[in-house]
């Protein structure tokens, strides 16, 4: 599977990202697919939906996919 990259104009959360990419419906169902799925963020178990994205991060959603944070300047 291919690395997305996916651009923001402003820093935004883990839950944030999920609801964004439609992986979610809404913000309310962050905490119970971090619960369920496994997430990894740079390589390590994350399952905080407040978890601010940097530039670099790189989310590893399983089968929903791989995918690359980068900010706009």
């Amino acid at each position: 599977m291919s690395m997305k990259t996916i651009r923001f104009n402003s820093q935004i959360t883990l839950g944030q990202f999920l609801k964004h990419e439609g992986i979610i419906g809404s913000g309310g169902e962050a905490k119970i697919f971090l619960r369920e799925m496994p997430v990894l963020l740079n390589n390590e178990p994350e399952n905080r939906r407040g978890k601010k994205l940097f530039h670099g991060d790189e989310l590893d959603l399983g089968e929903h996919g791989l995918y690359k944070i980068e900010y706009d300047a």
